[in-house]
């Protein structure tokens, strides 16, 4: 099929040569746009994030994107993110959501940074070891965009507490490294219709997969890993864990939540992505919701 041609007073992606953002922004009527935005989580109804003139040059990238642009940035700065662990996949996560402006961050992880963390972690420093993952997590956020604002949670979240910060958030990023936290974050999530974008790293094996309690079709963890079954519980401080995979798999997880939020894309829901570090390949496998699983088969 030949190519559409080009208009001439168009740039790339259909865009019209020697207009800036700024322009295009008022031609658009993003000041109606901005009323139309979308309510931060917790905030009265009526309250927006539109995007300024400063916030104009900091996410420029993000507004040149056609399946993001303004709209999509203002959902981003308008959205909470959850996420449970500020470790190896909690930290690029964590760094990367700050940087593309996600309006508030909730940073949980009962932990302290050790010496040993410094490998892999990158939101801390050895000048906070000792101190709470948590709050060395928001003293970095802080320094990458102190526009984002971050609760950092120092004592591990279950029960109650962990029900309504899960709640509270628009997607939750389970960055955790035991099956008991991830199966009780995956409960929490069904029960309250959030997205949770899963990832795993040990020694040079990644995983990653998104589970959409929105959709009707979306399975759950459960469905992909049944709790009490007899699941060898693996830990880094006993396998290893090669420093750059978490950065790949917390950067992956970062994306597909800001896919969630911004409304673009396709979400790896009801795929497995697996990485193999040491010859740098993926494969995908497919797996489907249990009707009869006891966490969403009522769903």
């Amino acid at each position: 099929m030949p190519k559409a041609a080009r208009q001439p007073d168009q740039g790339p992606g259909g865009r019209e040569k020697g207009k800036g953002i700024g322009e295009r922004k008022r031609e658009e009527g993003i000041g109606e746009q901005t009323k139309r935005g979308h309510p931060r989580a917790g905030a009265s109804p009526g309250f927006f994030i539109p995007v300024n003139d400063q916030q104009l040059l900091r996410y420029s990238r993000h507004l040149l994107l056609n399946e993001i642009g303004i709209g999509g940035q203002e959902r981003i700065l308008s959205a909470h993110a959850l996420i449970i662990g500020a470790g190896g996949l909690g930290s690029p996560a964590a760094l990367y959501l700050a940087s593309a402006g996600i309006g508030r961050i909730t940073l949980a992880d009962g932990d302290t940074v050790d010496l040993t963390n410094l490998q892999r972690q990158i939101l801390h420093t050895q000048a906070r070891v000792g101190m709470a993952k948590a709050a060395s997590g928001r003293h970095a956020l802080a320094e990458i965009n102190p526009e984002v604002e971050v609760a950092a949670v120092t004592q591990r979240l279950e029960g109650e507490a962990l029900t309504t910060a899960v709640a509270a958030a628009d997607v939750v990023l389970d960055c955790c490294d035991n099956f008991a936290t991830r199966h009780a974050v995956n409960r929490a999530c069904v029960a309250h219709g959030k997205p949770l974008v899963s990832g795993a790293a040990i020694r040079f094996d990644g995983q990653l997969s998104v589970f959409d309690a929105r959709r009707e079709d979306s399975p759950c963890y459960h469905c992909l890993f049944p709790e009490g079954e007899d699941v060898e519980e693996v830990r880094c401080a006993v396998m290893g864990v090669f420093a750059p995979l978490t950065g790949i798999i917390g950067a992956m997880q970062a994306a597909e939540a800001l896919k969630l939020v911004a409304a673009c894309g396709q979400s790896p829901v009801g795929r497995l992505l697996l990485l193999d570090g040491l010859s740098m390949e993926w494969r995908s496998v497919k797996f489907s919701r249990d009707p009869g699983c006891p966490v969403c088969g009522a769903r």
